[in-house]
């Protein structure tokens, strides 16, 4: 990887930088399968789901998408909907709640190979940003100790801020690259998630790394990878 020919990095966060995706993934397990034992309904929420119609995109988003795929409807609901309440909006919160109950009980380390090259890009000054769907961000980052490497930390709050369409529409990671005066041809998007790969490629980056944590290289390569890595150490020069 020659990190010269570039000029920005803007990193997904889950999955890529931190292993908060098992925390998210045990998080929405434990929400939708309560919620569709408490529907009577006998087909588990499984981890292929949680790929296939949740990773990457925002909260209510993935809620609404996993609800499609098994032909349940519920209202959209608020925002500010209590966890108990059956709506898209009430599921996401009381998703969003286990997430903080374990991320405040176990705490989250970044993956050593991310921060080994977070550490190589800060040496040479490249500018860095997180772009990422959850509203969780700056939480993780802040118990990961990463804050200082990032100029720009586009989560799921200044997105909604802004009226930025989440990922797979590649708006945030364009934002993202306008802030930090970057663009996007010369900008390396590093994504887990096939939404959030499907979104670098669309914006016209000058390069998408697709992270395998799960997903599949197969399957990165055709949501838009240009090379895809089994963790970010592979991308120090």
């Amino acid at each position: 990887m020659n990190w010269n020919d570039y000029r920005a990095a803007l990193f997904d966060l889950d999955g890529v930088l931190t292993p908060t995706t098992d925390l998210h993934m045990r998080a929405w397990s434990q929400m939708f399968n309560d919620f569709l034992s408490a529907r009577g309904i006998d087909e588990p929420y499984t981890d292929a789901d949680y790929f296939a119609y949740v990773d990457g995109k925002p909260r209510y988003e993935g809620v609404a998408s996993f609800l499609a795929s098994r032909g349940i409807e519920l209202p959209v609901g608020q925002a500010s909907d209590i966890p108990e309440t059956d709506s898209v909006c009430g599921l996401g919160n009381r998703k969003n709640e286990y997430f903080n109950h374990v991320l405040a009980r176990d705490g989250i380390a970044p993956y050593p190979g991310s921060l080994r090259l977070l550490d190589y890009l800060a040496a040479v000054e490249l500018p860095m940003a997180v772009v990422s769907s959850s509203r969780n961000a700056e939480a993780v980052l802040d118990a990961a100790g990463l804050v200082d490497y990032f100029t720009v930390v586009m989560d799921g709050n200044l997105g909604h801020q802004l009226g930025l369409p989440g990922k797979p529409a590649p708006d945030v990671f364009v934002r993202a690259a306008q802030l930090l005066d970057v663009p996007v041809a010369e900008s390396v998007v590093l994504e887990d998630a096939l939404s959030g790969v499907a979104a670098g490629a669309a914006g016209g980056f000058g390069l998408v790394v697709g992270i395998d944590r799960g997903a599949g290289a197969d399957a990165l390569e055709a949501a838009g990878a240009d090379i895809v890595v089994a963790d970010c150490e592979e991308l120090l020069p």
